[in-house]
């Protein structure tokens, strides 16, 4: 029996044959030639690189890049991805293709709110160039579950990834000696504790003319720098060595071995992360090292920088980024050391002077945590001395469906169909807990998340939605999170899954029931609100599947064509004030007013705007004309709809939908509707089971119409 009370009846025959198949597998797999053909010991020996101080300088003079600070290294490693432009309500807005993910095929990828991430990209631009925000904390702000930890997350890995290529390369040091010396603590190597810049080991007094020398014909932006000493162990063994050297800084740098610095997290080097515990247990040390009190014995003082680790967050993080996960939680003796690692670039280890740091000091924080932050005078000195950058929640539906279609598709989630207009649904939903309430009366929240989603709506132009934006300046920071759509989605496949496929309804339901245990709803309003606006997607749902059937029923191209046709022969009779020849008769006739206003009438044109509509329409066209270019109804999305809906009348009675609740079809109805369930599976993307259940949904309300209408 093994460990997890399982009985395990293994015979000869069974380990024999277990045997025969591992033999063959492996005869199958030549590791030496699979290793020869994907692992290359150069690539390892490249990464790997070592070498003497002077041939360190020979990389420089090469490449003066390799310098850099961190936020310049940062900043380099965003643009290194690539930019693409676009514009959004008269402004050019710049993709950075870096928030894209790159690296884990985007399961950290960031959409919807590239205006903020430019404002972050700016942040290091600005750093890079040294103009002060490099002496501030980088606080990334917003509502939980709004993308924060993620761009921390990318930052980090980006970081990693970039330092292990050509581009992104940066060096360090170890001490060596061929002798075990007291100098090293008996030891032969001693790696820079706090992976240093090489060239911190020139002496200050000699630094700007061998910088003069050294950026002599390059540009500004190219120039290298040299700021801050060593760290106080590096400067304990510095010394030691020009001591015994008797300040021959030649044969010092003989002890110093370059090396290739290779950036990680999960090993401590360059990344640092810190989560806040309780106040009772949150001690400075884990920022800024403590004394190691086995080595006091051999070093013989605890003064001694050698017998001190230099593994606080701040320490280890030096060269690249640290993270401070709820830095607002943080103990008031934290946020001071806080402060003087960003204002001053410097931190102060137990019983050692101010140790210089080379680091992007990146915080993100809540929202109830930060109004603690506004409304408490003595955290003035944290407030001044930080770059807030806003992280809301997504308003633009199109990018917030981007956030599920990660986790939920098909190649995920193979053995269950998602119907269409799912995620759409509860993407919607979400998107309007977020939104404030429009201070237009003619304007309602759906029609302002359509609007930011790009549609047009009749009196409404780019300056308008423009002035929409503005207007609400907490919009997005509030509202239902992600993450809550994320598991009531999860729930419905768990609950559903084995139907083999989950539609709007379920995932509606699984909103709703989960709404009044939702920890962050705050009073019976909000609730109020939130299920108010699960009712207003529900109602939007039923006109799209509606849609979609119609869509099926009248998807014959050509006879929509046709109509338009005699639709635009009409109007433009009409406002030329011409008349139009009947096909049938031959015989000059007036605009047919009954046939245009069955047309308008289905997109809500009322008679008073008729002529405004007409005349939008030919202008239109002859605008297309001056172009040299031919219209097309699709060209329209408001007349193509109602095209759509005239056909869908004209063809409806012929198909008897409401006959598929009744569950006696007869045989030439049944074809018609295998035809329009055909339709819908393949132009889209139902299955049989959403599609069977969007029929049968559209026929129950015409049903309920046409009792209605009884």
């Amino acid at each position: 029996m093994n460990k997890y009370g399982y009985k395990l009846q293994l015979n000869k025959e069974t380990i024999k044959e277990f045997l025969g198949f591992w033999e063959g597998f492996m005869a199958q797999i030549d590791m030496a030639s699979f290793m020869e053909e994907n692992y290359k010991v150069e690539d390892f020996t490249h990464l790997h690189w070592k070498g003497s101080f002077q041939e360190y300088l020979d990389l420089i003079s090469k490449d003066p890049k390799i310098t850099r600070n961190a936020f310049q290294r940062v900043h380099d490693m965003i643009l290194s991805h690539g930019t693409s432009t676009y514009s959004e309500y008269k402004k050019e807005i710049t993709r950075y293709h870096f928030f894209d993910d790159p690296f884990d095929n985007g399961a950290d990828a960031v959409f919807g709110i590239d205006v903020h991430l430019m404002k972050l990209v700016n942040f290091f631009k600005s750093a890079a160039a040294g103009y002060g925000t490099e002496k501030r904390v980088l606080l990334l702000h917003g509502p939980v579950g709004s993308a924060k930890s993620s761009i921390a997350r990318l930052l980090k890995k980006g970081l990693e990834r970039y330092s292990r290529t050509d581009e992104g390369a940066l060096y360090t040091f170890t001490w060596v000696d061929t002798e075990e010396t007291e100098i090293l603590g008996g030891q032969k190597v001693f790696p820079s504790p706090m992976h240093e810049e090489p060239l911190k080991l020139i002496p200050q007094e000699v630094r700007k003319k061998f910088l003069d020398g050294l950026n002599k014909g390059l540009e500004s932006g190219m120039k290298v720098k040299i700021k801050g000493q060593v760290c106080p162990a590096d400067r304990h063994i510095f010394s030691a060595y020009m001591d015994k050297y008797d300040g021959d800084w030649e044969k010092v740098m003989k002890h110093v071995e370059v090396r290739r610095l290779l950036l990680s997290e999960k090993d401590r080097v360059g990344i640092g992360t810190f989560q806040p515990k309780d106040e009772k247990n949150q001690d400075s040390t884990e920022l800024t090292g403590d004394i190691n009190y086995r080595k006091i014995a051999q070093y013989g003082s605890d003064s001694d920088p050698r017998a001190f680790n230099f593994d606080g967050e701040f320490n280890i993080a030096n060269r690249g980024i640290v993270e401070f996960i709820e830095v607002l939680k943080l103990d008031v003796a934290f946020l001071y050391d806080l402060l003087g690692a960003s204002q001053e670039q410097s931190i102060k280890p137990k019983k050692f002077a101010q140790t210089d740091i080379d680091e992007v000091i990146l915080g993100h924080t809540n929202e109830p945590e930060f109004k603690k932050l506004q409304n408490n005078e003595f955290m003035e000195a944290l407030r001044d001395r930080t770059v807030k950058i806003d992280v809301p929640y997504i308003t633009r539906l199109d990018q917030e469906v981007r956030i599920y279609q990660k986790d939920f598709n098909a190649v995920k989630i193979p053995h269950v169909h998602i119907a269409p207009h799912t995620l759409e649904m509860a993407s919607i939903w979400a998107i309007l807990t977020r939104l404030e309430e429009p201070k237009k009366s003619d304007l309602t929240k759906l029609q302002k998340l359509k609007l930011f989603n790009g549609k047009t709506l009749p009196g409404y132009n780019e300056d308008n939605v423009k002035e929409l934006r503005k207007e609400a300046v907490r919009e997005g920071l509030e509202g239902i999170s992600p993450r809550y759509i994320q598991d009531k989605i999860s729930n419905a496949l768990v609950k559903n899954g084995h139907l083999g496929c989950i539609n709007p309804f379920m995932v509606f339901n699984e909103l709703e029931s989960g709404l009044k245990h939702h920890s962050l709803i705050s009073s019976m309003d909000q609730l109020e609100v939130f299920q108010e606006m699960l009712a207003v997607s529900r109602q939007e749902y039923e006109d799209i599947v509606k849609n979609d059937v119609q869509k099926a029923i009248s998807v014959d191209e050509s006879a929509i064509q046709t109509l338009c046709a005699n639709y635009v022969d009409n109007v433009k009779a009409y406002t030329q004030k011409e008349k139009i020849r009947n096909k049938y008769s031959n015989r000059l006739e007036d605009a047919d007013e009954r046939f245009m206003r069955s047309i308008e009438e289905k997109i809500d044109i009322p008679d008073s705007r008729k002529e405004d509509f007409r005349r939008e329409i030919m202008n239109y066209i002859g605008a297309l004309a001056i172009e040299g270019k031919s219209f097309d109804y699709k060209m329209n999305e408001r007349l193509h709809r109602a095209l759509e809906l005239k056909l869908f009348e004209d063809q409806k009675d012929s198909i008897k939908l409401t006959t598929i609740i009744s569950k006696v079809v007869d045989k030439e109805t049944q074809e018609k509707i295998d035809v329009v369930k055909s339709r819908l599976i393949k132009n889209f993307g139902y299955c049989e089971i959403c599609a069977t259940d969007a029929l049968n949904f559209v026929a129950s309300i015409f049903a309920k119409g046409d009792s209605a209408k009884s």
